[in-house]
């Protein structure tokens, strides 16, 4: 595991802060973690987490982010057996593996997660699978550093295929969590590329916007800087970094087109990053294997970078657009029974 440190000449630096103070004048030590799931076994996953934790925890750091889907996975180069008018039964059996390696929301795991968040003293933001029922979610978990569970952000838009294995989130978890070191919430992999929601989470006061993501390409650098500047807040995107062997072998799990893949042939090649609210680059992007990529975050950049553009302030103009958000949950099932209890509970 390769640490990459912002570097300092008196080794790693841990803020203390002080509730009241003038916030912009905090610094935070940030930490994005790029590995790979131990794919369809969740519990080894979540011991690899908290090792990742501990070592996040002796760089200082105070806000630590995972990837999308680190705990449950992304099934990466598979299809589920999915065409267009049928199902395979092999399809279906991996749907019923990757089922059963994802995580009820709240659960043990959850707790689990709770539990690290609060023994390392870290606000934790860690992106899972979430069973509901017998239908996933591509899903953000946050935590504080007392290991209170904040909150979750349910992936509004999954992304191609996704959309067969993941339902859609709403506008009832689009949540942004004012703590001691600022506003932090989370918009995952493409949806960091729906204006709208991000229009939303700048609305909500964003300070610290994490993306966890699927996305190692090159381009998607430019739209992680593009939201820096836009918001006018820090950004931190971590990816897995994983190669074919992280996941298991064929037959079990086959990749499409793997003939004769190399077990170290990369998969995904992470591009993990650090950038700043006036769009400085603090740490990443990595493309060089799993690693801790960390960043110490001046706050007061935030408001450097809005004396010239606030993007729901002072550079907006709200009687020509705006926008109304819908945060209410949208269930597929309401019973008359349950709104009359409301209804008389309130009276």
């Amino acid at each position: 595991m390769a640490l990459v440190p912002t570097v300092t000449n008196d080794g790693p630096v841990i803020v203390e802060v002080e509730m009241g103070a003038d916030s912009s004048t905090t610094t935070v030590r940030a930490t994005v973690v790029q590995a790979a799931t131990v794919f369809y076994d969740t519990p080894a996953t979540l011991d690899k987490a908290e090792r990742l934790l501990v070592e996040a925890a002796t760089l200082g750091a105070q806000l630590v982010v995972f990837p999308e889907a680190f705990v449950g996975g992304y099934p990466r180069g598979t299809n589920f057996g999915v065409i267009i008018g049928n199902r395979t039964a092999k399809g279906r059996e991996e749907f019923r593996k990757y089922h059963a390696s994802a995580i009820n929301v709240p659960g043990p795991e959850v707790d689990r997660l709770a539990a690290m968040a609060g023994k390392y003293k870290v606000f934790l933001v860690m992106g899972v699978i979430e069973r509901d029922g017998y239908t996933l979610y591509c899903t953000v978990l946050s935590f504080d550093s007392q290991g209170h569970y904040l909150g979750k952000h349910r992936k509004l838009m999954p992304t191609a295929l996704e959309r067969v294995i993941w339902g859609f989130g709403d506008g009832s978890t689009i949540p942004v969590y004012e703590t001691p070191i600022g506003k932090i919430g989370a918009a995952i992999c493409w949806e960091n590329r729906m204006p709208l929601l991000r229009m939303a989470m700048y609305a909500k006061g964003i300070e610290i916007y994490c993306a966890p993501t699927a996305d190692s390409r090159q381009v998607w650098q430019a739209s992680m800087t593009h939201i820096a500047l836009e918001g006018g807040c820090f950004v931190l995107s971590a990816n897995q970094f994983c190669r074919r062997k992280d996941y298991p072998l064929s037959p079990e799990y086959s990749f499409l087109g793997e003939e004769d893949m190399d077990p170290n042939h990369v998969v995904c090649a992470g591009g993990s990053v650090i950038i700043s609210p006036l769009g400085t680059v603090l740490a990443g992007p990595n493309y060089d294997g799993e690693a801790l990529i960390s960043a110490d975050l001046d706050l007061g950049e935030i408001v450097r970078a809005k004396f010239d553009f606030d993007v729901v302030g002072h550079y907006s103009r709200p009687e020509v657009l705006s926008l109304y958000v819908w945060d209410h949950p949208a269930p597929s099932v309401s019973f008359a029974s349950e709104s009359e209890k409301s209804e008389i509970s309130h009276k």
